[in-house]
Order: structure tokens, then sequence, then C-alpha cells
């Protein structure tokens, strides 16, 4: 009999848990009757990729299942329509289950759940052969949301153990099975293993299970509703505590009951978004001035004079004036405001002037955030703020250098042209510098700490810049540590994609951990630990090396805010002004490591890496000693003050919000490796040898993006780069061949990485990379002579590539010795092989009759050719057809040289030159580079290609 109540007699009713229920089984019918169809009519034809079938892969996959083939198709989406309507109901009873007077959370949570019914019905009824883009629109938004609307539904959990118990497991088992289903996806789509993606649909299948287990757990909270629709239980009245309000209530002096136990505002959080934007600009100009700075050097090939502008970030040392000191601690804002003239530089052409604008900006920001710090000192709350803002701002940073394929858009090398967003960049500068100037620093007199005893202020400055050359060097680009440990093929260790994004993790999780735990993140075990970490990421390479570098990315992180509380308690001139100069002794250590050919006193840190990651650690070391003397009497309730309760939050959201971004990112980037050569039909080669300095042009503007449009055009199939290491502090941190690789598609070799002090190489490919070996020549005195030996599949035939770059003309024995070294190892080889190669020498002299030797068995390209000295390229048996030069325009200050080779066909001894017409439309060079060419380049030298017998 249906239940009486004041306004009448209900007609129907029936329990709340029913709804779930219903939900539970109809998304069961959905996949399980099409996964039991597909298998029963098309198993062949569903378990088979683009690489293996039956009997290498003998599961499908999910996609497959449910997208590919009719009727299973059919069958999924009426029952998933059918599922839609229970879907509805489930995220309406949840957020009656949890919505409580002024509490935002639940309003957020509902929409979430909204927001994934809709993009799933997306996904589900365009599927990737209708559309492949928006089915992985649909798909990522649906996997985005996953991660709120778990952690909401757990936060908003009732107090009821059962459930909360199964929500957790499988929480923890949907997130976890998301490594292996990314590990087996990289062996089939990366490394080709057979039987590797049918290890994959297991995962992804185990997804949907875990997805649909975790909402079916709502049927344990439902049963506290009667839908006529009634609460009998009163739980959506706020008569009973949520999951959050117990934990709160019994914790509420501890870390997490602080941070989300005050409600929402989102003014509060805008100020937020406001102050990380702040950081995250500060970020993009003290990053790039140093790549400004490198430009000149460059080009001087020696100390230029304008290195001295590295010392603007030392500004913070005028605070030793007290007058300024007092201005500048009262009017942080305004200082902070005028230092967005470093992002004005974009529309500077002249690259003295450029430099001189960014310094300008970089002097101010560094100024604005030392006063911000010192002025906040007697605001815990904020001061914390602050100190956040500057992390998250370096993580937003590293995320949009992800998304943006290496290069911030906001930095002064990057205009429209060349994919840079600083307008837009400026104007949200503006606003967010007017919105955080609403609450400025207002600091009174000299701060003690509660024990009135203070640390040393000259350790304490140490440590400031121990751990900002730490974040810079080291977290500015998601991919430095990545190269740092690359060896090579087969692959053996982490890939900038998706690898970067596990950076941005840790980089959270680390600032995190030391924001709620300061004690423990301050600690001379923390420290020994974060030192382990990069002892190891210095000396292992592959996996075990990065685990290294990943353990010291989380130390930095959480060690900042122990660091920078401590250094606030002393004079700021002192701790920033002297914490910049550290930073700058070791940014030019970071140099002359592998400059030193160039600079004076080089030879005395040559390749002396692991000398500098010392300093580096020893520096954070004496910033804790410091620490643990001025922090000792802090704990972790007073640096928790009632005043940044709610402020931790947002940032926490922001930090969330990044790591689902570099996520959305790493997929969207995630390599095809469907590559595919040119010219495959007449199994035609191009290969290029080009010196790209450091993809900055002759105008200091970046130069990927004009390097692929060149090297699309020339429609070439391998390259090899030189001079192409730009994972450092003075090359901005970038990883421009990554660039190449994905816009052209091409396999990639990074080459030995920046902790093998080499100025570069790298090798392009469209076709599969088998193995590589990276190789230092001997030099005993000058620059390091870095090689990369690779053995390609061609067409199903195995070709040996060769990328070198030899030492400097000053320095004849290093280059001899390097030319025996590479000749001995190119006669090693029996297979045909092409050198790519900066020899300097001149044809047919010195040591180009070693490279050109029966030892080596290699021939000249083009013994005719005349006018070289540093590049060029040879070869063994292999038919080469021809030769071309292509004028660089502005790029570089070097030309790319082509060779044109058919794979399959014998070697010919003959150098007889035949006319253009005379040869196959697949074998010529392209006709865009005849006569003057396009944006400046063209065939030059002997103005047109060279084709041979």
């Amino acid at each position: 009999m249906a239940p009486k109540f004041r306004d009448g007699d209900a007609v129907v009713a029936f329990n709340g848990k029913w709804v779930s229920y219903a939900h539970t089984l109809f998304a069961a019918l959905a996949f399980i009757g099409a996964l039991l169809v597909g298998l029963k009519l098309h198993f062949h034809k569903i378990v088979q990729n683009e690489y293996y079938g039956y009997p290498d892969e003998w599961f499908p996959s999910v996609s497959a299942t449910i997208g590919d083939r009719y009727p299973e198709r059919s069958v999924f989406q009426i029952f998933i329509a059918i599922t839609s309507g229970p879907r509805f109901a489930l995220v309406f009873l949840w957020y009656v289950l949890s919505a409580r007077p002024n509490a935002t959370l639940p309003k957020f949570v509902a929409a979430t759940g909204l927001f994934r019914t809709l993009t799933c019905g997306g996904w589900t009824y365009v599927t990737s052969t209708d559309d492949h883009d928006w089915h992985d629109i649909f798909m990522i938004s649906y996997l985005v949301a996953t991660l709120p609307w778990t952690l909401g539904c757990l936060a908003l959990s009732p107090n009821n153990r059962r459930a909360i118990k199964y929500r957790k497991i499988f929480a923890s088992l949907f997130f976890g099975t998301l490594v292996p289903l990314i590990y087996y996806f990289i062996q089939h789509k990366v490394h080709k293993v057979p039987g590797a993606y049918t290890k994959y649909a297991f995962f992804e299948w185990s997804l949907i299970v875990f997805d649909v287990g975790f909402d079916a757990v709502t049927a344990l909270d439902f049963e506290a509703f009667e839908l006529v629709v009634r609460d009998v239980k009163g739980v959506s009245r706020g008569q009973f505590k949520t999951e959050a309000d117990s934990v709160i209530a019994t914790q509420k002096d501890k870390p997490i009951g602080n941070t989300f136990g005050e409600g929402f505002s989102w003014s509060e959080a805008i100020d937020a978004v406001a102050d990380i934007y702040n950081g995250f600009v500060f970020w993009s100009i003290f990053t790039s001035l140093p790549l400004l700075v490198w430009y000149f050097p460059l080009w001087h090939m020696g100390i230029s004079g304008y290195e001295v502008f590295v010392l603007s970030v030392a500004s913070p040392l005028l605070l030793a004036i007290p007058s300024l000191r007092s201005l500048a601690t009262r009017n942080a804002h305004v200082i902070q405001f005028l230092s967005l003239v470093g992002l004005l530089a974009f529309t500077v052409q002249h690259p003295v002037y450029r430099l001189f604008t960014v310094g300008l900006g970089a002097a101010l920001g560094c100024l604005a955030w030392s006063a911000a710090f010192y002025g906040d000192r007697d605001n815990k709350g904020r001061l914390e703020a602050r100190i956040s803002a500057f992390a998250i701002g370096l993580l937003t940073s590293s995320v949009a250098k992800y998304a943006f394929k290496t290069n911030n858009p906001i930095w002064p090398t990057m205009h429209a042209a060349n994919g840079g967003w600083n307008k837009l960049g400026l104007f949200l500068a503006i606003l967010a510098s007017i919105r955080s100037s609403r609450r400025r620093s207002v600091g009174g007199g000299d701060y003690f700490s509660h024990s009135g005893k203070k640390g040393s202020a000259v350790l304490a400055a140490l440590g400031v810049g121990g751990v900002v050359f730490a974040m810079h060097s080291l977290l500015s680009d998601s991919s430095t540590m990545i190269s740092w440990v690359w060896e090579g093929f087969p692959v053996r260790g982490p890939i900038q994609v998706p690898h970067g994004t596990v950076t941005h993790l840790v980089m959270g999780a680390g600032l995190v951990f030391g924001l709620f735990y300061p004690g423990l993140a301050g600690s001379w075990t923390a420290f020994g630990i974060g030192s382990l970490g990069a002892a190891v990421l210095t000396c292992y390479s592959h996996w075990f090396g990065f685990y290294g570098g990943l353990v010291l990315a989380f130390y930095v992180m959480a060690v900042t805010p122990v660091i920078f509380t401590s250094a606030i308690h002393h004079a700021p001139a002192t701790t920033f002004g002297l914490g910049a100069l550290a930073w700058v002794f070791q940014a030019l250590f970071h140099v002359w490591v592998v400059a030193y050919a160039f600079v004076p006193g080089g030879p005395l840190v040559r390749e002396h890496t692991d000398w500098l990651m010392v300093v580096m650690m020893l520096f954070i070391g004496v910033g804790v000693f410091s620490a643990s003397v001025t922090n000792s009497a802090s704990t972790r309730k007073q640096f928790v003050t009632p005043s940044g309760r709610r402020q931790r939050s947002y940032f926490l959201y922001v930090v969330a919000g990044l790591q689902l971004l570099s996520m959305v990112v790493a997929f969207l980037r995630f390599p095809t490796n469907d590559y595919v050569p040119y010219h495959k039909d007449d199994k035609v080669v191009t290969a290029g040898i080009w010196t790209i300095h450091f993809s900055l042009d002759n105008d200091m503007w970046s130069s990927e993006q004009r390097q692929i449009q060149l090297l699309r055009e020339a429609e070439v199939d391998i390259i090899g780069l030189l001079e192409s290491d730009t994972q450092r502090i003075i090359m901005g941190n970038r990883d421009s061949t990554i660039v190449l690789a994905e816009e052209l598609g091409m396999y990639v070799d990074y080459g030995p990485g920046p902790n093998k002090h080499t100025w570069g190489a790298a090798l392009l490919s469209k076709f599969p990379i088998l193995n590589s070996t990276h190789h230092l020549l001997p030099s005993p005195v000058g620059e390091l002579a870095p090689a990369i030996h690779a053995t390609l599949d061609m067409y199903g035939e195995l070709v040996d590539v060769v990328v070198f770059h030899s030492g400097q003309e000053e320095d004849p024995e290093d280059r001899r010795l390097q030319s025996e070294y590479l000749a001995n190892l190119m006669g090693s080889s029996p297979r045909p092989m092409i050198l790519l190669s900066y020899l300097v020498t001149k044809p047919l002299e010195g040591n180009y009759n070693t490279y050109v030797s029966e030892r080596s068995g290699m021939k000249d390209i083009d013994p005719t050719d005349w006018d070289r000295w540093c590049e060029y390229i040879l070869y063994k048996k292999l038919k080469r057809t021809g030769y071309a030069r292509i004028s660089r325009s502005s790029i570089t200050d070097t030309e790319l040289q082509l060779g044109k080779f058919v794979i399959g066909q014998a070697e010919s001894d003959s150098d007889v030159r035949i006319p253009e017409e005379m040869v196959p439309e697949g074998l010529r060079f392209p006709a865009l580079f005849r006569g003057q060419g396009v944006r400046g380049h063209r065939y030059h030298v002997f103005d047109e290609p060279r084709y041979f017998q």
C-alpha cells in the first residue's frame, strides 16, 4: 500500500536503491551484450588491430566492440540509451542526498555528473569510425570529469562505512588500472609488441567494470530514500553528517580539516587563480632571460658582454636600502605590475633591445616577489598563498610548455607567426595583476620566530638559490629529466610524451606534501632521500634514473615552502639578493660544464655535472639547516592559520586541474607511429643534415615552425640535426626535436642528453629506428663530439645511419682522433650506411681522407663539390641518385644539405651526372626551391640539384 503524507496519498513508492540497480543492470547489458554478440559474429574482425590479428590478439578492445560492427554497435547503443534515464536519476538523487545549506561542492559534483552523462552519450553515439576527432573529444572530456566526480563522491559520502569502503576500493582500482593500461598501450603503439593490445583490452574492460561498480555503490546510500519522492531519514535536510563532516569534526586541527571544511567562495578562488597566474608570468619572464642572453655568445662564439644581464635577477640586493625596502614592501603590487614590461618584449624587433626589455622585466619581477614575500612575513596565511602561487606558477609554466610543444607561449622569442599567444598572455597578466593588487603586503618591523631564534641568513640565502636553481634547471620543462636518462632505441625508459605527465604529477604531489607536512619535508630524512634521488638521476639511465629524478622533483617541490618560510625571517636583501647570486653562480656552472672550450676557467669544471648536482644539494641542505632553527617552534597547526584554511583548497584545486590538463595533453600528443616516407612506391630515401643553432633564428625568434615547414617541403625522410640540445637553462629547457618529430610524423632519437656535455645531435626518421647507440668521441682538449649510430628498417632492408658533429677548428688533434674513431665505427658495420655529419675539413684534404677511405668504406655523395667545410653526406652500399644544397634563409647559420638514395638497387661506382629530365618523377627534388625559391630558401652553390647515374 502506498504511504500517506500531509498532501495526500502517494500513487506509487519504491526504494531509491532500485535506481542504482537499474543503472548497473542496463549499463552491464549494454557492454556485455555488445561483447557477446561481437565475439559470436565478428570475433576475428574485432580483435584485429593495425599491426596484428588472431592468434596474436585474441580479445577485443572496448572501442572495437561497441563501435565498429553491426549489430553489436546497435545492441550497445540501445541499452546505453535506456541507461541514461537511471543515470540522470542517480545524479539527481546523489545531489539530494549530499546537498547542505551554503555548500557549493554538492552542486559542483552534480554538474560534473550531468556533464559526464552527456559526454558519455557523445562518445557512445559518435564512434571513432564516424568522426575520430569528436569521439576523442567526448571521450577525453568524460575521463577528465571522472576524477572530480570520484573525489567529490568520496568527499560527500554519508557516514556509511560499507559504502565508503567499496567506493575507495573501486576508485583505487580505477585509477590504479590506468598505469598498466597506459603501459600496454605504449607497448602496442610504440613498440608494436604482439599481444600487447589484448592485455590493454583487458585493462580497458576493467575500467568499465570499476566505473560502473563505483556508481553501483550508491545503492547502499539510496536505501535511505523512498521514491515518492520522500526522505524517510532526513538526510537531505542536513540532519546526518557526511564522511567529510565526520573527518572535519574529529580532525579539525589536521590539515585536511582546515583545508576542506570552510566552504567555497568564488571571489577567493579567483584571487588564488590570479596569484598563480602572476607566478606563471614571473617564471615565464625569468626562464626567458637566459635564453635571450644565450643568443649573443652563440653568435659571437664566445663571451659577448651581454652575459652581464643575468645579474638583473639580483635586484633584491637593492632592498638593503631601508627606504627602498619600505617602499618596495608597501608597493610590491605596483612593481609587479611594472614587471609586465617583460611580456611586451615580443613587440621589440631588435635582439639587443629585446634583451634589455626582458632584463628590466626580470629585475622588477624578482624585486616584486622578494618584497612581497618579506611583506607577508606577519601573515602566515598570505605567506603560504604567496609561496604556493610561486611554486604552482612553475608547474603552470611547465604544463603550458607541454601543451604548446616545448615553447612557453608568452616568451619573448614567440610571436603570432611561430605559435605565440603573447597578446592574450599580456591581457590576462594585466587582469591578474590588478586583481591581486587588492590585497597588499603590509608587513611591519623585523619578524622573529616563536622561539626567538633565527638560523643563518647566508645559509637561508643559499637554500633559496639552490631550490630555485633546481626548479629552473630540472623542473621548468617536463622532458628535461627524461632527456637525462635517454640512451637510444630500443626504448628502455620514459619518453617525453606521455611520461612528461608523470613529472607534473610528482611535482604537484611534492608541493601538496610540503604544504601539509612541512616538518617532514624539512627533515634531514627527506633531504637524504632527495639527495639519493639526485645521485640516481646523475649516475643512472633508463627507468631507474628517471625514478631518481622523480624522487628529486618531489623533494624539491616539497622543501620549497620550508625554505621560503625560513627565508622571510631575515633581511630580504640577504636571503633573496644573495640567493639570486647563488642562482647565478649555479647557472654559470651549468653552462661552464659544457661550454668549457669557450669560457675562462672552463677546463676546471669540464664535464662535471656531478659536481654541480653536489653543489645544488649542498645549497639546499644548508638552507634546510637554517630552516630547522628558524622554524623550530613552528607547528603544523600554526602554519595552517584560520585565514588560510579556505585559500589552500583553491590552490589545490588548481593543482588538480593542471594535472588533468597535463594528462589530456599527453593523450592528444601521444605518438601515432603511422609514419610514411614521401615516395614509398619508388623506395626513395631523402636524407639530410642541418645545424639548427639551438632553434633560435638569426633574429632571436624560436625557429621550430620554420624548420618544420622547410623539412616538409623538402620531403625529408631522414634528418640529422646538430646543435640540437636545448635542455639547459641557457637554451630555455626546451625539447625542439620532439616538436619536429611530432609535426613531421617521424621517429626521433634525441641523442646524448644534457648530462653528457655536448651541444647535441639528433636523428629523425620516417623509418622505424630498430636500434641506436650514442657515442662520445675522443676530445682531449676541445668540445665533446657526439655521434648517433642507428639501424633503420628502410622498406624491409636494414640500413645504418650515423649522425656526427666533429670538434671545433681550433683543436686539430681532437678532430684527427675523432676521424679515426668514426672511420673504425663505420667500417665495422657490414650494412649499407649513410653518414650525416659536420666534419670541419676541406674536401679531399686532411681528415676527409680518413672519413672517405677503405677503412670506413664510405664514399662522398659528391666529391666534386669543393665548397664545403662543415656539412658532409657520405654513404656506402647504396644507390645514390641525387644531391642538393638548400639555403637557410634566416633560420640558422648553416644550410640544409640533402641526398637521395634508392633502396634495393646496387651501388654505382660512377660519378657521372645526368640531367633532371632523365630522372623519374619520384626521384627528383622538389621544384619549389628552384630560382628564387620560397621564403629565402633556394637551391644554391650550384643553383640546382645534382643527379647521378
